[in-house]
C-alpha cells in the first residue's frame, strides 16, 4: 500500500494529473473493470460521487456487449492484468467509437497499460492466484484519480500511509481474534452488508469467500437487505457488516443488534465500535474521511483464508477458474460447439 501510494504522489502524478484532466473536460466518464477489478471500482466510485463528479458504473462485460459507447466518452478502465478477454475487446471497441481510455493496471506490458490514452500502471508484485496485493493497489489507485474530485490525493496520502502502517500492526490482533471465533464455521450461510466505499469491500468479501473458500456467499447493501432479503434470516446465519465511519452508524449498528436477536451470528468491522455490537468486532485504524474502505477489507481477507483453512480447501488455487480469463466460451477452457442457431 505504501509503496502505491508514493508511487501515485512521486513518478505516477504526471499520468494521474492528464488522467484527472481528461475525465474533468468529458461530457460523459465510464468506470468499468471485471472480477476483483470491478469491487476495486466501486469503491473509487464513491468518492466520484461524493466529489460531485457523477460517472457511470458498469461491468465490463456488460459494458462491452449491452451499451452504446459515443465518441468522446472517457472509459476508466481497472483490470490488474489488463489482459482479460472482455478488457481486450473493450480496448478495440473504444477505439473504433472514439472514446477514450484511461487504464488503472498493475501489469506494464499488458494490452491495457500500451492502448490507453493514459496508462496509470502502479507497481505491484503479482498475487500467486487470488488478488490481494493487487486488488488494494489497484483500489488506491482508482480511488487516488477520483479523489481529485473531492479533496485531492495529496491532502490524504500521508493520513492514509499512516492507517495502512496501523492496519500492519493490527493483523495479528485480528487472526487471534479469528481464530478463536465461533463466526467463522464452515457450511454456513454468509451475507455480507456495506454502504458508500465499503460496498466495494462487501463484494470483495463475497468473491473472497467464492474464489478462496470455495463456498457460495451473498453481498449487497445493508439498506437493500432491508427491503426484502431479510426475510431469509435464521438461526445460524453469518452475517458481516461494515460499519461507515460517520454515515448511518446508529442505524446499522441496530441491524446487526436484530439479526442477533433472530438467531444470527454477526461480525462487525469498522473504526470505534462498541465491542459489545456484534459476535465479533474488529476494530480498523483511523482512515482519513470517506476512505476507509482501503484498510477495511485487511479483516475479511484474513477470515477467508482462516476459513478455507478450516473447510480444509486451498485458497491459494483455482479448481475451475483460469488466472487470466482468456475466452468467453464456457468455464472449463474449451470453447463451445457452435449451435445452428448461432450467429
Amino acid at each position: 500500500m505504501r509503496r502505491a501510494i508514493d508511487y501515485l504522489t512521486g513518478p505516477g502524478q504526471k499520468v494521474m494529473q492528464q488522467a484527472s484532466s481528461l475525465i474533468g473536460s468529458a461530457r460523459d466518464v465510464v468506470v468499468t473493470g471485471i472480477g476483483s477489478s470491478w469491487n476495486a471500482a466501486l469503491s473509487a466510485g464513491s468518492l466520484f460521487y461524493l466529489g460531485g463528479r457523477p460517472v457511470y458504473m458498469q461491468e465490463t462485460g456488460e459494458l462491452l456487449h449491452f451499451t452504446a459507447i459515443s465518441r468522446g466518452t472517457v472509459v476508466v478502465v481497472v483490470s490488474r492484468t489488463g489482459r482479460s478477454i472482455e478488457i481486450v475487446q473493450l480496448l478495440a471497441r473504444a477505439q473504433a467509437s472514439g472514446a477514450i481510455i484511461i487504464g488503472i493496471t498493475n501489469s506494464v506490458d499488458s494490452p491495457l497499460a500500451r492502448e490507453s490514452a493514459v496508462a496509470i500502471v502502479v507497481p505491484t508484485e503479482f498475487d500467486h492466484g487470488i488478488s490481494v496485493n493487487t486488488y488494494s493497489t489497484l483500489l488506491i489507485a482508482a480511488s487516488a484519480l477520483a479523489s481529485s474530485f473531492t479533496t485531492g490525493f495529496a491532502s490524504v496520502a500521508d493520513p492514509l500511509v499512516h492507517a495502512a502502517e496501523e492496519a500492519g500492526r493490527s493483523l495479528e490482533v485480528w487472526q487471534n481474534q479469528l481464530e478463536e471465533s465461533i463466526w467463522l464455521a464452515s457450511g454456513a450461510p454468509y451475507y455480507f452488508l456495506a454502504r458508500g466505499g465499503s460496498l466495494g469491500t462487501c463484494h470483495e468479501a463475497r468473491l473472497l469467500w467464492e474464489e478462496g473458500v470455495k463456498m457460495p456467499a451473498t453481498a449487497m447493501s445493508t439498506s437493500s437487505f432491508r427491503h426484502g432479503p431479510q426475510e431469509i434470516v435464521r438461526a445460524g446465519m453469518r452475517f458481516c457488516l461494515w460499519i461507515d465511519q460517520a454515515r448511518m452508524r446508529e442505524q446499522d449498528l441496530s441491524v446487526a443488534h436484530d439479526l442477533r436477536e433472530l438467531g444470527a451470528s454477526v461480525m462487525l468491522i469498522g473504526e470505534k465500535l462498541p465491542e459489545d455490537a456484534g459476535d465479533l468486532v474488529c476494530q480498523v485504524p483511523i482512515s482519513p474521511p470517506n476512505w476507509q474502505f482501503v484498510v477495511d477489507v485487511l479483516p475479511i481477507q484474513l477470515a477467508a483464508e482462516v476459513l478455507s483453512r478450516r473447510s480444509g480447501v486451498n485458497c491459494d488455487s483455482f479448481r475451475i477458474c483460469s488466472y487470466v480469463v482468456e475466452d468467453e466460451y464456457g468455464l472449463l477452457g474449451k470453447k463451445a460447439e457452435a449451435s445452428p442457431n448461432a450467429d
